[in-house]
């Protein structure tokens, strides 16, 4: 199990509350941008756009190459394997309490004597 309180884990969760960020990351799991290509879908000048290309770099989440006058953005997804780590740790807490409720609600639903609906595996 993931260490719940490791400052990487906090710095990639923060990187990861911002929308324009996940999307750059989204961008980037397609292939390497530079700043422009990153800040295009945006109403953002570049300047703003390496602000958040900066917050995923110290997350780690970002590579950058200096090209001359071209900074070129490369996804680096390991700090996300972490962060995946410790969300399946309560997908299996969501997974248990799930499975409960389905349970109880088809034993409801046989108490009832309410048919099963098509395609349901039990």
């Amino acid at each position: 199990m993931v260490e719940l309180n490791t400052p990487a884990l906090d710095t990639v969760f923060q990187a990861l509350t911002d929308g324009t960020r996940r999307a750059m990351l989204r961008s980037l799991a397609e292939g390497d941008r530079n700043i422009g290509e990153l800040a295009a879908p945006f109403d953002m000048s570049l300047a703003a756009a390496s602000k958040h290309v900066k917050v995923l770099e110290r997350a780690g989440l970002v590579r950058r190459v200096v090209k001359g006058r071209t900074h070129i953005c490369q996804l680096e997804p390991a700090p996300l394997a972490i962060a995946d780590e410790w969300l399946r740790f309560y997908e299996q807490f969501w997974n248990q309490r799930l499975d409960a409720l389905d349970a109880l609600l088809r034993a409801e639903d046989a108490a009832a004597g309410k048919p099963k609906p098509k395609g349901t595996p039990r």
